[in-house]
């Protein structure tokens, strides 16, 4: 006879889960005290926000599902903004979540939610969950846990949550264990209708412009070898939105980065002028499509559009397409890259002129931006930063950004070579997802280096990331760009106001300027912190955080005046002068 929290933790064992993330709470030590027995090693963070946060890095660095383990009330509303990044980003999620005992339903039992029912906590979740159970027996624990894994991880992956009331935590029963980990590979490689697969290949081999468009669908398939040797069958330029990155590498000819706002001239104009775009596991989100605005980015009146996408509620959700494929992005890749292979034998695509223009055009644009690279003005640019550190990061090492500079202008200029190295917030664009992120993600990726790049106003927030880092020891840099604001309203609140209030940070009194110095705020965590003010100090300090063992924090002052270019367009700044 097990207690219900050692059949979880053996449930668990039997997922193959190594970490549960979480934080304590009296409504979870009967599954804490299991775990201290068995061989999954209990990851505690201060908030539970920024353990939601760190298994989300954890499935992005190896796409087996994080586990996260809540307290009732507080604890769960804490970590609401995780699971709801991990649901806008498709990262598979288990949630599983304390509650008040059975016996005290709807008595107002210490930090109960029933405003319009009783226990009726799991309900929070549900709008951006795939599935939220309430456990009502010890029985059912392992048929709940079973389908929680295989419903986060089949399909569109995402987080699931599963409320455990506490007197079920310490009931026993006797029970079969699933083996749940034999059960995750279902339902992955969902291959396209062959009779779409064949209109999708006409069309791509007629097409005269023809552009690859890749989004965060391929990434999560482990497709982008199959990305690159499509693109080089067929002829066609690779874009990709921020979730795609890393579909093909920057430093190939045929890539052409980042749509949208924040794209590069390049890949913005072809998405307006190719005849046919083949979409793979991409929503078309706002800031990718310039809002959707076809003299910006997508001009859908004069492009067919194949789109493929595992969820069938993406196709055609925001333009209209010529063929829809419903399936698996590296399944339907297969298919289609032997179709285009047997059409097209004999072509080369180093020897075709429109490519060769194409990839002069990504050149000069990269030129354009040396000056910047390599600048020595004080305070240091974000471009300078962004240099360094590409220059020192292995090829597969592993940037995770949060929000601002960092994850726009990175998206945009910063090279990215192998897919999973590139770790963004994009659906909820969460601050403070970086800090305990990059964290999840060196768990997962131990051989790697990682390295967060973050705001002043991000590191700010989630300063207990730290903590835990220290607790851990774990080998990461965090890299904060320190420019005393929340650097991109700020600009926005400039450009459309020509004033800002709440964007800068200051001294409400002397109305001096202020931002910690995180240097000595990570040194008072117990971690290695470097304050870096000139362009010339970036690179030691960098070369030394990447050597050295242990978490390494490095303060580095940056231009706040700095804009990331915006070929694109955000209707917002049109909003702002209604």
């Amino acid at each position: 006879m097990l207690t219900g929290g050692q059949i979880a933790v053996k449930c668990l064992e039997a997922a193959g889960v190594k970490y549960v993330f979480g934080l304590c709470g009296h409504t979870v030590i009967g599954m804490l005290d299991p775990l201290i027995d068995s061989s999954i090693e209990f990851v505690s963070f201060k908030h539970e926000q920024l353990a939601g946060h760190a298994a989300d890095g954890y499935f992005r660095v190896t796409h087996k599902p994080g586990v996260l383990m809540t307290h009732l009330g507080p604890g769960l509303t804490n970590a609401v903004t995780g699971i709801a990044n991990a649901a806008l980003d498709s990262s598979a999620m288990v949630v599983i979540t304390g509650d008040i005992p059975t016996q005290h339903f709807g008595r107002d039992a210490h930090q109960e939610f029933r405003m319009h029912a009783d226990a009726s906590q799991y309900e929070v979740c549900r709008p951006f969950v795939k599935r939220a159970w309430r456990t009502h027996s010890v029985e059912a624990l392992p048929r709940i846990l079973s389908q929680a894994f295989a419903v986060a991880t089949t399909g569109r992956p995402g987080p699931v949550m599963v409320d455990v009331p506490m007197d079920l935590f310490s009931r026993r029963a006797d029970v079969q264990i699933p083996d749940i980990e034999s059960r995750l590979s279902k339902g992955k490689r969902i291959r396209g209708d062959l009779l779409d697969i064949e209109r999708a290949v006409e069309h791509l081999v007629q097409a005269e412009r023809p552009l690859i468009y890749a989004g965060g669908g391929v990434i999560l398939s482990e497709a982008w070898d199959r990305i690159t040797a499509l693109a080089e069958a067929l002829g066609a330029p690779v874009a990709y939105s921020l979730m795609g990155k890393g579909s093909i590498s920057d430093a190939h000819p045929l890539s052409v980065g980042m749509t949208g706002f924040w794209g590069t001239p390049t890949s913005n104009r072809l998405s307006r002028e190719s005849d046919v775009i083949f979409a793979v596991g991409t929503r078309f989100a706002e800031a990718s499509s310039s809002s959707w605005m076809p003299e910006h980015t997508f001009d859908m009146s004069r492009t067919k559009l194949i789109q493929v996408d595992l969820d069938e509620k993406e196709i055609g959700k925001n333009y209209p397409v010529t063929v829809g494929i419903t399936g698996d992005a590296g399944a339907v890749l297969d298919d289609v890259l032997a179709g285009v292979k047997t059409s097209k034998k004999s072509y080369s695509w180093k020897d075709d002129p429109r490519l060769t223009q194409i990839s002069a055009e990504m050149a000069g644009w990269r030129q354009g931006l040396e000056a910047y690279n390599t600048s020595d003005a004080v305070p240091i640019r974000p471009e300078r930063i962004l240099t360094e550190v590409r220059e020192l990061l292995p090829e597969d090492g592993i940037v995770v950004t949060d929000v601002g500079w960092n994850k726009n202008g990175l998206a945009q200029q910063f090279p990215i070579y192998q897919g999973m190295t590139h770790l963004p917030p994009s659906g909820l664009a969460t601050m403070g997802f970086g800090p305990a992120a990059v964290i999840g993600a060196k768990l997962g990726a131990p051989d790697k280096k990682v390295i967060a790049l973050i705001g002043d106003g991000a590191m700010s927030s989630v300063l207990g990331a730290l903590v835990t880092a220290k607790e851990l020891e774990v080998d990461a840099i965090w890299l904060v760009m320190n420019n005393t604001a929340f650097g991109t309203i700020y600009g926005l609140q400039n450009h459309a106001y020509g004033r800002d209030l709440g964007t800068r940070f200051i001294n409400t009194k002397t109305r001096e300027e202020y931002s910690p110095d995180f240097a000595a705020i990570a040194r008072g965590c117990g971690i290695e912190g470097i304050r870096i003010d000139k362009p010339e100090q970036l690179k030691p300090a960098l070369e030394k955080a990447l050597n050295d063992e242990g978490p390494v924090l490095l303060d580095v002052i940056m231009d706040r005046e700095v804009a990331v270019p915006t070929d694109g367009h955000w209707d917002i700044l049109d909003i702002f002068k209604y």
